[in-house]
């Protein structure tokens, strides 16, 4: 939206001038089930007064506080009422004259309901007709609740009175008191800021526990929709939460910060949680209504120990500015799945076989991307943050933490990550607090480390060197280190003005893993841990040992690197991939073979023939749906066009016979239903999928649960075979917000221009469709078997983008933006197109930035499908 954004340089003055003491927030949400404001006028408005307190360090100071609503009814400084026509403009009140040291402001505003996730969302179950609200206020959506001073280093007290309907249930970051005739009266908040404070309410389903330890208690919450509280596995979210508790309490040495610890399952919600003090809010997706595989259970999991890591690295301690994002993000999420493989009785112990398969895959992915920066941002302002929830936000600054902890050593890590909690508790630090605390504990310098690192772009690519004799005894080993080219107009190289932009060599603790076959089998036979440093390391300890099976660089995954295998280790790889005894040498084998195909290296119909010969080998569930993924992916925008449908049959067909060839009931069998069902094409698969929606054809062990009838009735409508009679008989068996949205993307994706017209005119030309549909509605729109039916709208998207991304909410915009480029139209037209709308055009820079990542994929996708037609 125009007139909401914050540059770094207002945050610093205000920050300069303000010490915020607490806030007093008055919400009026009785009018909420009606949608509108208590008067019943259902302008979808609730009244919102906040009275904060704050000092000001100079006599006569001017400043501002932030709002956005529809209206403001009155601004009072100091006991002085001001014109609210005045001083209420673009979304911020203008403050003059305050006071040397305290000063009162009360402000009593109209805030609206939303739909986009953002602020105060309101959501009506279709079981049954009751509102559901909850707070989102990452990055700066407090001000569409209560006025607010909206940056993360001006923390205070707040203190939440809420008037709700009768009946409801309201939480926040305080704990929950007992309502006097409808209105709940919280206790102030320790201090914190702004974007972790929560409100959400409504007549919501709770289960509620204990955390238990060393004589304190406290309680835990969980909340969803009474729609979905049959499926609600509390003892097990419980069991994980426990878990993390006694992990990161034990490795942090610092008692959970709060008073107690809810968690809501809430609907329509964007991200996958939120780390609200106290109140964390997660998408309710996560309360699985059907079966689904043990790698969502892991990837859950995940969710909620990140989130759990978050209320001491983030809320409890916080980032000064929206630069150090990574660091708040990174941190939780590589102690969530350290929590996940060492803390005691975990269930995922080879957690980080799925972080190098999935998190790894998309850095990897956005650091090649002509928009890929350092980790270390330069955020100059609130758009900017706004398309930095990225890979190299949370997947690349978790995988150099990692790297961090291999350099440093465990205990040196957390011991120092302790030392940062006691100094720094409720206030809010800069990345070199942490990087000082890391050096008094390791005696490591860590300020070359952390330029070569943090403020540089890229990935680097490690090579073995080898030289052996007639004997095959090792006579030379070396790792040769290389920096690619980065993309045009990438930011974070080194100091010197290349055109490409150079990459920089960095250093890396790494381990060399030596592999033979034994039995049929790859087992390590010998592992050795070095710093690799420059173009070339030599590796000594090798020199004089006989030549294994395999080399592998980075075994265990210590760092970030692209690896690529010698040939004779490629060579046995390619055969034996699925033998590795261990699940993490194959994901990085997998890994590695994934990377080679994107980067034109490996031709896809070759990715296609490792991945046949080797997945059925491959035990660990969550990389064989990241395969299934990569493949489709694959086939459909890297191989040869006159290829395709060929590859296309060849998977379609591998995948029924494993789906009938795996246990049933199992998660391969499940797994394996979902890949043939998304790629099934002749009139015979397509017979089989029909028959087993309607019960006509069972395959053992199969349950075709309500999760998987939407899938099947995608795939049937996407191919012609469920017309809209089919689709509303479907969601006649499941009206709920999820049949909804699943009805809306099968709608879309039926192969008629008639469906399409519809589809685009809901995203494009309205914007009345909440979030989670739109998102639905794009996903059935986007079809890989429909590019001659989807071409006309290239031009169409390229005709609105710029107007829908002035006008919409960042959320909505950001959905339509990336989801309706034209990504399957993979050729130099699209291009050219592109490039014509970014030269006149004049979008701003957050657009320009996901055009030019769109962009990139069409360049990535020809320079792979030339790749495979070359093979």
């Amino acid at each position: 939206m125009p007139g909401t954004n914050l540059t770094r340089d207002e945050a610093q003055r205000r920050a300069r001038l303000l010490t915020v003491d607490a806030y007093e927030v008055d919400l009026d949400l009785s009018g909420a089930q009606e949608g509108g404001d208590a008067d019943g006028s259902g302008h979808g408005t609730f009244r919102s007064a906040t009275t904060v307190r704050f000092d000001s360090a100079e006599a006569g100071a001017d400043t501002f506080i932030d709002l956005v609503a529809p209206a403001v009814h009155e601004v009072r400084l100091n006991g002085e009422a001001l014109d609210a026509g005045e001083v209420f403009k673009d979304s911020r009140i203008a403050l003059t004259g305050l006071r040397a040291g305290r000063n009162e402001l009360r402000v009593v505003a109209d805030c609206a309901y939303t739909n986009t996730g953002e602020g105060l969302h309101r959501f009506v179950d279709p079981v049954d007709q009751q509102a559901y609200l909850y707070t989102q206020f990452e990055v700066p959506d407090a001000r569409r609740v209560y006025a607010s001073f909206e940056q993360p280093d001006l923390k205070a007290t707040f203190q939440f009175t809420v008037k709700a309907p009768e009946g409801w249930t309201v939480i926040s970051n305080s704990p929950t008191p007992e309502p006097s005739d409808n209105i709940w009266r919280f206790e102030p908040t320790p201090r914190i800021s702004t974007y972790i404070t929560a409100l959400i309410a409504g007549p919501y389903h709770s289960v509620h526990s204990t955390y238990e330890k060393d004589g304190r208690t406290v309680p835990l919450g969980i909340y969803c929709r009474p729609s979905l509280a049959e499926h609600l596995d509390a003892e097990e979210i419980f069991a994980v939460t426990r878990q993390g508790f006694d992990w990161f309490q034990e490795k942090f040495d610092y008692a959970y910060p709060f008073a107690k610890y809810d968690q809501l399952f809430v609907p329509e919600f964007n991200a996958g949680a939120m780390e609200n003090a106290g109140a964390v809010t997660i998408r309710d997706q996560y309360v699985f209504r059907s079966k689904v595989t043990d790698a969502a259970y892991e990837v859950r999991a995940e969710t909620i120990l990140h989130e759990l890591a978050h209320m001491w690295f983030g809320d409890l301690v916080t980032m000064e500015w929206w630069n150090d994002l990574w660091l708040n993000e990174s941190f939780a999420t590589y102690t969530s799945i350290a929590c996940q493989a060492y803390a005691p009785g975990s269930k995922w112990p080879h957690s980080w076989t799925t972080f190098a398969n999935s998190m790894k895959t998309w850095a990897y992915r956005q650091d090649q991307l002509p928009s890929t920066h350092p980790i270390m941002a330069e955020i100059n302002d609130l758009d900017d943050v706004l398309v930095n929830f990225d890979g190299i936000t949370y997947a690349k600054g978790a995988s150099v933490l990692k790297q961090l902890v291999a350099y440093v050593g465990m205990d040196e890590f957390f011991q120092g990550v302790q030392a940062y909690f006691k100094a720094h508790a409720y206030g809010n630090t800069r990345l070199s607090d942490l990087l000082g605390a890391l050096e008094e504990t390791s005696g490591r310098d860590l300020k070359t480390w952390s330029k070569k690192w943090l403020e540089t772009a890229g990935i680097n690519i490690l090579r073995p060197e080898i030289e052996v004799d007639a004997q095959g005894v090792i006579t030379s080993f070396a790792v040769k280190q290389e920096a690619p080219a980065l993309p045009a107009g990438a930011k974070g190289t080194v100091s010197d003005d290349a055109a490409p932009p150079r990459g920089v060599l960095r250093p890396h603790r790494i381990a060399v893993g030596a592999y033979e076959l034994e039995g049929g089998k790859l087992v390590r036979t010998e592992r050795i841990e070095l710093d690799v440093d420059g173009e070339l390391t030599a590796v000594p300890q090798l020199v004089g040992k006989a030549r294994p099976a395999v080399f592998l660089l980075n075994d265990d995954d210590l760092s970030y690197a692209k690896v690529r295998l010698d040939e004779e280790s490629l060579k046995t790889v390619t055969e034996h991939l699925g033998d590795f005894t261990e699940s993490l040498p194959r994901a990085l084998s997998w890994a590695s073979a994934w990377d080679m195909t994107r980067d034109g290296e490996l031709a896809t119909r070759d990715y296609l023939s490792l991945v046949l010969s080797g997945i059925g080998k491959e035990s660990d569930i969550g990389v064989v749906q990241s395969l299934h993924r990569q493949v489709k992916l694959a086939l459909d925008l890297y191989a040869a066009p006159e290829w395709r449908e060929t590859g296309l049959a060849t998977w379609t067909a591998a995948a029924l016979e494993q789906l009938r060839a795996a246990k049933p009931g199992s998660d391969h069998q499940l797994a394996w239903a979902r890949a043939f069902a998304a790629s099934a094409r002749t009139d015979e698969q397509l017979d089989l999928l029909q028959g087993l929606l309607e019960g006509t054809e069972e395959i053992s062990g199969l349950a075709v649960d309500t999760e998987l009838r939407w899938t099947l009735v995608h795939r049937l409508a996407a191919t012609g075979r469920a017309d809209e009679k089919t689709i509303a008989a479907e969601l006649d068996r499941d009206k709920t917000s999820a049949g909804e949205r699943y009805a809306a993307s099968a709608r879309a994706a039926r192969p008629t221009a008639e469906a399409k017209d519809g589809a685009w005119a809901s995203v494009v030309e309205s914007d009345q469709l909440p979030n989670s549909l739109q998102e639905s509605v794009i996903g059935g729109f986007v079809q890989t078997d429909q590019r001659e039916l989807l071409a006309p709208y290239t031009a169409k998207y390229f005709a609105a983008v710029k107007d829908i991304w002035n006008s919409r909410s960042h959320e909505m915009a950001q959905q339509i933006a990336v989801g309706l480029y034209p990504a399957l139209q993979v050729s130099q037209e699209t291009l050219d197109a592109t490039d014509a709308w970014l030269a006149s055009a004049e979008p701003s820079a957050a657009l320009r930035r996901l055009m030019t990542e769109s962009r990139a994929g069409i360049e990535r996708a020809l320079k792979a499908q030339k790749a495979d037609a070359a093979a």
